[in-house]
């Protein structure tokens, strides 16, 4: 079976179902600052978690029109107070629309709020991040879970996660026997894997049967092994054809021999009698 054929019917098959947001997408409101004096990301490790893990979510959602990646950017969830706002390093928001893009998310504009919040843990940033936001993103915003994770590698391993629970409770996600935490919002396993090379420990995400979700690199190479495997085949299927040609043209040749020779020997019969 084509791998990547099949990874795009797991696709269909495990995205996850939402209704449609009941705002429109609004790329800015008059009023509220889209940005501040902080870089995107605290260090490297950082960086290279949050632009890969970002990218992952935004190819795996690509296909659908209706849910849209957010990167570091501001999320306003009270209208009127523009003290009442957040900038999660990733979060994903079921229902609204991917385009256009936006400077800030304005809940009560787009009438959604974020379905999953990743935070990537700084030292500026992970008490917050394991404390305070928990309730935040959870229970003053609505958002249905919430994840944290220690991307360098020198530090000890941290991943966490938390979801409201129906009855507007927060309970914490037990890990399975890898670590990994299962997000019923998005239909999705992530686990973490140290990148030896980098030092990071990167997050990443799968589909609920066990498939990783593959970076673009993973993807290019993939991409290049099927294209290399397809070209062997057909130049096997080519050698097979020529050998079979030859194979044919051989046995008619020795037939064609044979005939000639019978009837050369008829003939002498012929002649002796």
């Amino acid at each position: 079976m084509n791998t990547l054929n099949d990874f795009e019917l797991k696709q269909r098959k495990y995205m996850p179902v939402f209704p449609k947001a009941s705002g429109k997408p609004t790329v800015y409101i008059e009023g509220y600052p889209y940005e501040d004096d902080e870089p995107m990301a605290a260090t490297d490790f950082h960086a290279e978690q949050i632009t890969t893990f970002s990218e992952q979510l935004s190819r795996y959602f690509a296909s659908n029109a209706h849910i849209y990646i957010g990167v570091d950017n501001f999320i306003y969830y009270r209208e009127g107070d523009m003290r009442k706002f957040v900038s999660p390093d990733v979060y994903v928001v079921l229902g609204a629309d991917k385009y256009p893009l936006r400077r800030s998310f304005y809940t009560w504009a787009e009438g959604t709020v974020p379905a999953a919040v990743f935070e990537f843990l700084s030292d500026a940033t992970a008490h917050q991040d394991r404390h305070e936001k928990v309730r935040l993103y959870l229970l003053e915003m609505g958002v249905r879970e919430y994840f944290i994770h220690q991307p360098e590698m020198k530090k000890p391993a941290e991943f966490r996660g938390w979801r409201r629970n129906p009855s507007g409770g927060i309970v914490e996600l037990t890990p399975d026997a890898q670590g990994g935490l299962f997000s019923e919002a998005l239909n999705l396993w992530f686990r973490w894997e140290d990148q030896l090379h980098s030092h990071v420990r990167l997050l990443r995400p799968y589909l609920p049967d066990g498939t990783p979700i593959t970076t673009s690199m993973e993807e290019h190479h993939l991409r290049v092994a099927a294209e290399e495997l397809a070209s062997e085949e057909s130049e096997r299927r080519q050698a097979a054809e020529r050998l079979a040609r030859e194979e044919t043209e051989r046995r008619q040749a020795v037939e064609a021999e044979l005939a000639r020779l019978q009837a050369q020997l008829a003939n002498r019969q012929n002649e002796n009698e």
